[in-house]
């Protein structure tokens, strides 16, 4: 889910802007993540796990009301806004939302980390560590074209 909503941002720099830079760092990001996607799902057949995740009814609860997000991934309303700007307005979104994004995916290589036994398959170690070095050079790169001082490594 994460990665495909990052796909469907990228989709819409085509139609939203003319900004070249953006059209680049788009393609770049959508590539990556489709890539990422694939692995992931080659990952888990080769385990014999599922590769998507069924959603969890809960008897009394309407989830039309309620989103369920993974970390960093934008809410309804951010992809409506986003989806309905243009030019300057769409490149601004788009890189708040992707940083926001981005960030979400450095949280969960870090969870993964802190569980015990997680660096212990070699492939998935080096994946997720792929995943933390790219993240962190795409987050640099759009807050630079967002005019922004890029925040102190922790």
């Amino acid at each position: 889910m994460h990665h495909a909503q990052a796909v469907e941002m990228t989709a819409l720099i085509e139609s939203h802007t003319q900004n070249k830079d953006l059209r680049s760092l788009g393609a770049r990001i959508s590539h990556s993540q489709s890539d990422e996607m694939a692995f992931m799902k080659r990952w888990l057949t080769a385990r014999g796990e599922a590769t998507s995740r069924p959603m969890a009814h809960m008897p009394g609860m309407d989830m039309s009301s309620h989103e369920m997000l993974m970390p960093g991934m934008l809410t309804r309303k951010q992809m409506d806004a986003l989806k309905k700007a243009r030019n300057e307005e769409f490149d601004r979104l788009f890189l708040a939302g992707m940083i926001q994004h981005h960030n979400g995916a450095l949280i969960m290589v870090k969870d993964l980390f802190d569980s015990a036994g997680a660096g212990q398959d070699a492939e998935l170690f080096n994946f997720a560590t792929e995943v933390d070095s790219g993240q962190r050079a795409e987050i640099k790169i759009m807050q630079n074209m967002l005019g922004e001082k890029p925040k102190e490594e922790k």
